[in-house]
C-alpha cells in the first residue's frame, strides 16, 4: 500500500511586487477658505443694587444702578434679575428706566376679580435695550397700585 505524500503542496508562483505609489504633491491653494475673525464683544458684567427700598401703599419708588466702563449700547437681551418682597404682588407694576428716561415694562399690575395674590416678585426679565447707551444711571421703578399691602425692593441687577 502506498502512503500519502507528506511533501508540501506547491505554492502559487510569487506575484510581481507592486509598484510604489506616488503621493500627491501639496496644492498651492488651500482646500478650505479662511474663516472670518471673531468679532470682539464686551465681557459679561453684573451691576447690582442690594439696598432695600421700601414700597409704601399707593406709592412709587425707584432704585438706581450706575453703569460705567461699558462700550456702546446695552445688549438686545439685557437680563434684569429682581427680588421684590411684597405681600400682594398683583399690586405691583415694575419698570426698568434707561439712562435716557425710556421705560421698559417688566411686570404689569394684575387685573381681574382676584388678581395675583401671591407674595413677592422674584424673577429675571429680559429686555431688548439695544437702542440704549449702556453707561449711565438705570432705575428700577416699582409702583404699588392698591392699598392694604406693603413691601420693599430687596435687590436687583443688570446683567450685560
Amino acid at each position: 500500500r502506498s502512503r500519502p505524500s507528506r511533501l508540501p503542496s506547491p505554492s502559487a508562483s510569487p506575484s510581481a511586487s507592486p509598484s510604489p505609489s506616488v503621493s500627491p504633491s501639496p496644492s498651492a491653494s488651500p482646500s478650505a477658505s479662511p474663516s472670518p475673525s471673531p468679532t470682539a464683544t464686551a465681557p459679561a458684567s453684573l451691576f447690582t443694587n442690594g439696598a432695600d427700598y421700601p414700597i409704601a401703599d399707593l406709592a412709587t419708588v425707584e432704585s438706581p444702578i450706575t453703569v460705567s466702563g461699558r462700550i456702546g449700547n446695552a445688549p438686545s437681551a439685557l437680563k434684569v434679575p429682581v427680588d421684590i418682597k411684597h405681600t400682594y404682588r398683583g399690586d405691583l407694576q415694575v419698570d426698568l428706566i434707561a439712562p435716557d428716561g425710556t421705560a421698559y415694562r417688566l411686570k404689569s399690575t394684575a387685573t381681574g376679580l382676584f388678581g395675583d395674590s401671591a407674595d413677592n416678585v422674584i424673577a429675571t426679565y429680559t429686555v431688548n435695550a439695544s437702542s440704549e447707551t449702556a453707561n449711565g444711571t438705570w432705575k428700577l421703578r416699582v409702583r404699588d397700585a392698591a392699598s392694604g399691602d406693603t413691601g420693599f425692593i430687596d435687590s436687583w441687577s443688570l446683567q450685560f
